[in-house]
């Protein structure tokens, strides 16, 4: 790394990263149809990991004069930044992991561009060909291993969590470690942090070396979900449905934590995955848990669950409350059930390719004051369906309160409406407003308004 002034000049260590000079003039046009908004934008979150913030446009409020451009060398590329925040250094040289963060932020964006969204080799209105993609995008980003039986688990949570269950979760880190599980997160603080530092932990004991703590991301919640430094495998997908794919495909069962409107979205997605009659022979495992103090948040869950999606969505609530050792051991036996049934099926180790996923949860949704009120909250549809467009709502709500986007539509337009069936609208209400007075909406919980209005009854 060399400095001139406040700027700042980054090279890949080891096998250095090729661009051609049209990728490298991608990333640096500011146009519509350039790269460079997205490369600030996703820069910006790698390099301000560890601080306290949940809002892109905030972020960029804070460094108005950060810039990242591209170069393409004779040798390979180089990364000239400039005002970057002094978080990201020690004694002058930028932390190792961020660095490795950087141009894995370059890799995707200049190949989902180039080779999934122009390309035309996809069909993204397909269900095979999102899929298709979603697989050549990992596999771009090396981190399907042909060579390796079943042990990855992925974890969603809150990132606006307490340190109690801060803690709780890194203790599953470390049972998930010690019983050599490696760990995929959303790559953020909070419960994407934890089970990655617990993990590192228990793999240490075991003294097991190839350890994996994959991060998942995607350009629209980067901001609010900065990479932690644990991760030492990150892909940054395109949108939020490849991204949640991506996990189902990727990881061998999944670990569920006490989070806010962004956890619930998970939920909703892998039960619209499971409840699906095509999926009922696939073997998937779930697990929701948390130390005995979030005894009450999945009261509140399985109410929510019983009102909309009925008894057998709330069968697949697999729960269990303040035991590390149970959640790790159960997971620990669920690889050798995937593992069984990979090989009668002939499927993939490391990609997934039985599972069915639906249309409606591949597509790319766009959370808009029209599509979210246009959103289908009834029970005049299966269960697997309704979950899916629950999904969307949650989707929403998680846009308006941190993602740019949403957050401008609000801001312009007020909040985005959401209505249904009443017994559906009374029980998302109450689930809200629960989240609100535990302080799950967002990092600035104090300070919360909510992005959404639900309305009593289908207008």
């Amino acid at each position: 790394m060399s400095t001139k002034n406040n700027e700042m000049t980054i090279r890949p260590n080891g096998a250095l990263q090729i661009l051609s000079k049209q990728e490298a003039n991608q990333l640096c046009d500011h146009s519509d149809t350039g790269l460079n908004d997205l490369l600030r934008r996703c820069s910006l979150a790698v390099l301000n990991t560890g601080n306290n913030i949940d809002c892109g446009e905030k972020l960029l409020e804070m460094h108005p004069d950060f810039d990242i451009k591209v170069q393409s060398r004779g040798r390979g590329i180089e990364l000239i930044i400039c005002n970057p925040p002094e978080s990201a250094f020690i004694d002058g040289e930028m932390l190792e992991g961020l660095r490795e963060h950087l141009f894995a932020v370059v890799r995707d964006l200049v190949y989902v561009r180039n080779n999934i969204t122009d390309s035309g080799l996809f069909d993204l209105n397909d269900s095979a060909g999102i899929t298709n993609a979603v697989f050549h995008i990992l596999r771009n980003a090396e981190v399907l291993r042909t060579n390796e039986e079943p042990n990855l688990v992925a974890c969603w949570g809150g990132h606006a969590i307490s340190r109690r269950e801060y803690e709780y979760s890194r203790h599953v880190g470390i049972a998930l470690g010690e019983r050599r599980l490696n760990i995929c997160t959303g790559c953020g603080p909070g419960v994407m942090k934890g089970p990655m530092r617990g993990a590192e932990a228990g793999h240490h004991n075991q003294r097991f070396t190839n350890r994996r703590y994959i991060g998942l991301s995607e350009p629209g919640i980067i901001a609010a979900e900065a990479p932690n430094t644990v991760v030492n495998e990150l892909v940054i997908l395109p949108d939020i449905e490849k991204r949640l794919e991506a996990f189902v495909r990727l990881a061998h069962g999944i670990i569920i934590f006490p989070g806010g409107p962004g956890t619930l979205e998970e939920l909703l997605y892998i039960l619209s995955i499971l409840l699906d009659p095509k999926n009922t022979q696939h073997p998937y495992p779930l697990v929701l848990t948390g130390d005995k103090g979030c005894a009450n948040y999945f009261e509140e869950v399985k109410y929510f669950i019983s009102q909309t999606l009925g008894q057998t969505a709330l069968d697949r609530l697999n729960i269990q409350l303040d035991n590390p050792d149970d959640v790790a051991s159960f997971m620990k036996q669920q690889m050798q059930v995937i593992k069984k049934d990979r090989i009668q099926t002939s499927d993939a180790y490391y990609f997934n390719w039985q599972i069915h996923i639906e249309a409606d949860l591949q597509k790319t949704f766009e959370p808009t004051h029209q599509s979210m009120r246009a959103l289908n909250l009834t029970k005049a549809q299966p269960a697997h369906l309704l979950a899916s467009q629950l999904r969307c709502a949650f989707s929403g709500i998680v846009a308006g309160n941190v993602k740019a986007e949403g957050l401008r539509a609000v801001a312009q337009h007020g909040p985005f409406e959401l209505c249904g069936d009443p017994e559906i609208m009374a029980a998302l209400e109450r689930l809200l407003n629960f989240m609100i007075e535990q302080k799950r909406m967002k990092i600035d919980a104090e300070n919360y308004i909510p992005s959404y209005r639900i309305l009593k009854t289908t207008q």
